[in-house]
């Protein structure tokens, strides 16, 4: 799962607990390979605390032939089903249907009229029929890492030009429902804002965007760095506050901003054991964990344990902490860190 929180925002595998208020929003995502991990890892949407966020989003949806699909036939026959039960527990629980990730391209669907008014067309019935409240547009890099240029203003024409938010809102009137919910999650690297997205535009549309700032550093970079800084160090401008700021100044509302918060860590294999500090030469990822086995990723659960008998630091000028043992590093966060993230978001994002 990942979560994200508004004027508090997260994000990340596993779940963030919080003190809201009406005004808050602590958005949760639910992974569909989650119930496929082995062992104790294995989760289904029954296991989840149906009053633990206050909005649930299904990842990932997929597409075929232009339309949103589910990505799996379990999905539509057991997990759909089971994670909006949810609701029956909890009256006041939103939940969302994701499509994309970082597998999926959008590039075909968008490139057309045609081709967005099919995808259009089949999100609502899909949403209506299995009780989604909403849909989440997970396209982090249009016109960037494969994606030809185009596809940034072909997103945005989906959204305006055949727009997803005003066929909700037809739909509402007709039907008398309640509007649709649309959201996206965008990229918090200041590198990817620029060339990516019309972030003005996208304030206007949306209800509310969640802000991956995190992946900030990992594995595939020489040095260690943390994954999700809360602040920037001199030279590199990349952190949770710099994000925030930086989509805020683009002309988004603030109170539809979400800070992404991972429940995760990512792991370095150290060139040398006895330099092991921030920026330390690195050469690759460290071991796989147990549950999720996948190289230069930790679960939360899986921190857990891995860090039991390693050298716990803290970074000072981030505010998040790091540990490492022989020539294994792993930056996370944890329930301090995310006490700090919580607080700086009244800061950042100011009512």
């Amino acid at each position: 799962m990942f979560t994200y929180l508004p004027r508090l925002r997260t994000t990340g595998p596993e779940p963030l607990l919080g003190l809201l208020s009406a005004a808050h929003k602590l958005v949760c995502y639910f992974t569909n390979w989650a119930f496929s991990r082995p062992g104790p890892a294995s989760i289904l949407p029954r296991d989840l605390d149906p009053f633990l966020c206050t909005h649930l989003v299904f990842a990932f949806a997929s597409m075929n032939n232009n339309q949103i699909v589910p990505k799996d036939p379990l999905d539509e026959k057991i997990l759909y089903p089971e994670f909006n039960k949810l609701k029956e527990s909890n009256r006041g629980l939103k939940t969302l249907l994701s499509i994309g990730g970082v597998e999926l391209r959008f590039t075909m669907m968008l490139s057309t009229f045609s081709n967005r008014e099919r995808f259009v067309s089949s999100v609502i019935p899909l949403l209506r029929t299995h009780g989604f409240d909403g849909l989440d547009l997970f396209f982090l890099y249009p016109g960037l890492r494969g994606s030809p240029a185009r596809d940034r203003w072909t997103f945005l024409s989906l959204l305006e030009v055949r727009p997803l938010l005003q066929a909700f809102k037809n739909e509402a009137q007709l039907t008398m429902c309640p509007r649709l919910l649309l959201s996206a999650a965008v990229s918090g690297d200041p590198h990817v804002v620029q060339k990516a997205y019309d972030a003005h535009l996208l304030g206007r549309l949306l209800d509310f965007i969640s802000i991956l700032s995190y992946d900030l550093h990992g594995s595939w970079e020489k040095v260690t760095g943390h994954n999700s800084p809360l602040f920037s160090l001199p030279g590199d401008p990349k952190s949770s506050a710099y994000a925030m700021n930086y989509w805020r100044q683009l002309g988004v509302p603030p109170e539809k901003l979400l800070m992404g918060l991972p429940t995760y860590g990512r792991t370095f294999h150290l060139l040398k054991a006895s330099q092991n500090e921030l920026r330390a030469q690195a050469v690759g990822p460290a071991s796989p964990g147990k549950y999720t086995k996948q190289a230069g990723f930790l679960a939360y659960y899986e921190i857990c344990s891995f860090i039991e008998g390693m050298n716990k630091r803290w970074i000072d000028d981030q505010y998040v902490p790091y540990a490492f043992k022989g020539k294994e590093w792993v930056g996370y966060d944890d329930a301090i860190s995310f006490s700090y993230k919580v607080g700086a978001c009244s800061f950042i994002a100011p009512t």
